[in-house]
């Protein structure tokens, strides 16, 4: 799967008319960038192009969840934008006026780098309303369970992003609970600031671990009628008491739960400090 943004292919960019909110756009070795600025605080996000995947995991990868299965194809059909880090806790408090998190660091500007955490689902929603109406146009939202996974795998198809085994050097994870039999390493036993690890081939900073990300579906105990497009799942008749989805595992947690596959869920409203988010915006 080729990266997206290539020169080659249409992006949004491609007519050389950045969206109004724009505060900075370019291109780069990983692809094509915009990013939105709020009193002085930055976020890029990157052009992910449509694409096809498969979704989950094979029932022979060491250590899979049932929840991650059956594995099978689906087609992005809509390119997207998508946040190169975890919302931090600068942009965080530029909107909302506050710092939730457990991890604030030594400093004012350590802590600014830091991804934001115990962030639930519902406080998300009440950022992105503001933050939506503080730059018109600007039209952010979760990314889809889907969205999510195309973007972490980022056209590999191993375990991870970084291949079939990971390093704390990588990822910041409990090193003593290491992947498949693997070598003990670092444990942090807190988050890192934002691009303190290795991106991965399409540009996104730790999508494996650090915090667990919040995305827009409703949780589902296996993939038997997971839509084939991209599209979040939902379930209508419970939606203001179903549980939601994270996604890409945390500092505290196992290699295990740190796979491009690996998911989990809680209540709506819950609240911890390995649990943040990442911004992404869909392509009119």
């Amino acid at each position: 799967m080729a990266m997206p943004g290539a020169m080659t292919e249409w992006h949004p960019l491609a007519d050389g008319n950045p969206p109004e909110w724009a505060s900075e756009w370019g291109q780069d070795r990983f692809g094509v960038f915009v990013a939105f600025t709020i009193r002085d605080v930055t976020q890029r996000l990157r052009w992910i192009r449509p694409g096809r995947f498969l979704m989950g995991s094979p029932e022979n990868e060491p250590e899979r969840f049932n929840d991650e299965g059956p594995q099978h194809a689906v087609h992005i059909a809509r390119g997207f934008w998508l946040a190169d880090t975890a919302c931090t806790q600068a942009l965080w408090r530029a909107v909302m006026g506050n710092n939730p998190s457990h991890f604030q660091g030594e400093n004012l500007r350590d802590s600014s780098k830091r991804p934001v955490e115990r962030v639930s689902w519902n406080d998300v929603q009440v950022f992105l309303e503001r933050v939506n109406g503080m730059v018109p146009g600007l039209n952010l939202s979760l990314p889809t369970e889907a969205q999510w996974e195309y973007a972490c795998r980022a056209g590999t198809t191993g375990t991870f992003s970084f291949g079939d085994t990971i390093t704390p050097e990588q990822v910041n994870y409990n090193g003593n609970l290491p992947y498949a039999g693997g070598e003990k390493g670092l444990f942090r036993e807190q988050t890192v600031p934002v691009k303190s690890l290795p991106p991965n081939p399409w540009g996104l900073y730790e999508m494996h671990g650090n915090v667990w990300e919040w995305v827009q579906d409703h949780w589902h105990d296996s993939y038997e009628g997971a839509p084939a497009h991209g599209s979040a799942w939902l379930d209508k008749q419970a939606e203001a008491v179903a549980d939601g989805v994270f996604r890409g595992g945390s500092w505290f947690g196992d290699a295990r739960s740190v796979r491009s596959a690996a998911r989990d869920w809680t209540r709506p409203g819950h609240r911890d400090a390995d649990l943040g988010f990442r911004c992404a915006r869909v392509q009119a």
